[in-house]
């Protein structure tokens, strides 16, 4: 066991050193497993002894030092680098049937003909549909290697019978910006879900068409972005900052600290930058909105954020799990550490964090936010007081919202309603929509959710005893419920651009962005 420890040490770079206390204190761990494998009254797995040794050491630690199995940590990786072998749809469920929505363009079932609307009812001749079959075990069977081949049954609306195709899986693009478009004229708008491998190049491509349509300025919504890789938000921050501005630096009991900084280079530097921000803002996205925010580069609009500031190395382990060590905290250029407090080993009172701000007033009220006067920091450039301790507090507080959607609205939403209902309407009018609303600025001028829509969707949740309280509730209800049926219908046309052109409309804290940049 010391020796496989070390061996993962040093393939991870880092610089280890042992002492005999230490190789005592593993040996007695190895002792402990030996005499469990051989006398335990019941036979135990040895792999079961190891991954359950190292979760226990690692609960005793800090929220965010974790272990994940090899096939964990392969999904992790996946989202993270940007990529996965596949057969290149996104698709919904509609009942029990997979129904594609979109082939992904140049993606490996648009090259044999498959289109939206295609449901695909068997998978190498193995039936998925009207069988129960797990949505994991469905997207296990359609993935595989790049190179191998699957093949699909498929049927068709107004083709008779069952079609083939033979698909050669290939590897697969996961897109990190979920949205980017003009939302105002020489006013950009984008929205980034997640930091990982392909992020940059993303970003990048959608600035230079935004670009190309005028921006000027620029909202960059970074709600509900839980992070990802530091380097990914290092690269987009060095856009908006000039040569030498600090960007975020690490340090910890063994690794001394280090600096990151802009070059200078970006393409950025110039015009009105507002970045967004909500509780489940964290990490990465975190150094991204901390950096613009001490240089006095970008205005926060929403809520404070998560408040994740520590700083994990991967170790990988022969068998393909991996395991997450805490290695340093980070700072932003004030210097501030935005890591929320914690107690080693007390996760379930730092996963409630959320909870309690709810509880507290805080989603409501920024006065419900307190700061001692030790975490006053200031801006470096305009010398503005930000606080650091847990999260990054926005220059603009933005409340929650809970009169946006109903009771009602957001119950039908839970339980499957309207995206069901969403689906189905797609799949028996695209072709007709097409040819209505040949663009998406035609379809967001002209189109309205067709009032026996949104009379079946009512029906349905009264069959599940969801009703509004009273008339004005109705109509509330019904106003949402129009306007996400609207989004959905674009997404399912379109994309996810779409979709946000159409929500953000009625989103208070993008509202609040684009009233700081004179647009509203």
């Amino acid at each position: 066991m010391a020796a496989a420890a070390l061996l993962v040490a040093l393939s991870s770079g880092a610089q280890i050193k042992i002492s005999g206390s230490d190789v005592e204190s593993m040996r007695k761990l190895q002792m402990a497993e030996y005499a469990i494998q051989n006398i335990y009254v019941d036979s135990v797995s040895s792999n079961d002894l190891t991954e359950n040794a190292i979760r226990g050491m690692l609960s005793s630690l800090d929220p965010h030092s974790t272990y994940s199995p090899a096939k964990e940590a392969k999904q992790m990786m996946e989202s993270l680098q940007g990529s996965f072998d596949g057969i290149g749809v996104q698709f919904n469920m509609d009942r029990d049937t997979l129904l594609v929505i979109q082939t992904i363009t140049n993606g490996p079932s648009e090259k044999v003909g498959m289109l939206p609307g295609d449901r695909i009812i068997s998978v190498n001749d193995t039936a998925i549909a009207g069988v129960k079959m797990g949505r994991d075990e469905i997207v296990r069977r359609l993935r595989g290697k790049r190179g191998t081949k699957v093949r699909l049954g498929v049927v068709r609306r107004g083709i008779p019978g069952v079609l083939t195709f033979t698909v050669v899986r290939d590897k697969i693009p996961l897109k990190s910006i979920d949205a980017a478009y003009m939302i105002r004229p020489a006013i950009g708008y984008v929205r980034i879900g997640s930091f990982g491998a392909s992020t940059y190049d993303e970003f990048m491509a959608a600035v230079d068409s935004l670009k190309s349509q005028g921006m000027r300025d620029l909202v960059l919504d970074l709600q509900d972005n839980g992070g990802g890789f530091l380097n990914a938000a290092v690269r987009i921050a060095n856009e908006f900052l000039q040569p030498g501005d600090l960007i975020v630096y690490m340090q910890g009991r063994a690794v001394p600290r280090e600096e990151y900084r802009a070059k200078g280079n970006g393409r950025l530097l110039d015009g009105k930058v507002v970045v967004l921000i909500n509780e489940f803002s964290a990490s990465a996205a975190e150094i991204v909105t901390g950096a613009l925010q001490d240089q006095d580069r970008a205005t926060v609009v929403g809520r404070r954020s998560f408040g994740k500031g520590l700083v994990q190395r991967s170790f990988d382990f022969p068998d393909g799990s991996m395991m997450r060590v805490t290695i340093a905290h980070y700072y932003t250029p004030s210097g501030r550490c935005i890591q929320k407090p914690y107690k080693k080993g007390d996760k379930k009172d730092y996963d409630n964090d959320l909870n309690e701000r709810f509880k507290h007033g805080e989603f409501y009220s920024a006065d419900s936010i307190h700061f001692a006067d030790s975490l006053k920091y200031q801006t470096l450039r305009k010398h503005r007081t930000v606080y650091g301790g847990g999260g990054v507090m926005p220059d603009f507080f933005v409340p929650l919202d809970t009169t946006q959607f109903t009771r009602c609205n957001r119950e039908i939403s839970a339980r499957g309603i309207l995206i069901q209902k969403a689906i189905r309407y797609i799949d028996d009018n695209r072709k007709k929509l097409r040819r209505q609303y040949p663009s998406f600025e035609d379809f967001r001028k002209r189109y309205d959710t067709p009032q026996d829509i949104i009379d079946s969707i009512m029906a349905e949740g009264e069959k599940m005893k969801i009703k509004p309280k009273d008339e004005a509730d109705r109509q509330h209800t019904v106003a949402g419920l129009k306007m996400q049926f609207k989004a959905l219908v674009a997404r399912d046309l379109w994309d996810m651009s779409q979709y946000f052109a159409i929500v953000n409309e009625e989103n208070h804290i993008v509202r609040k962005a684009l009233q700081e940049l004179g647009a509203e």
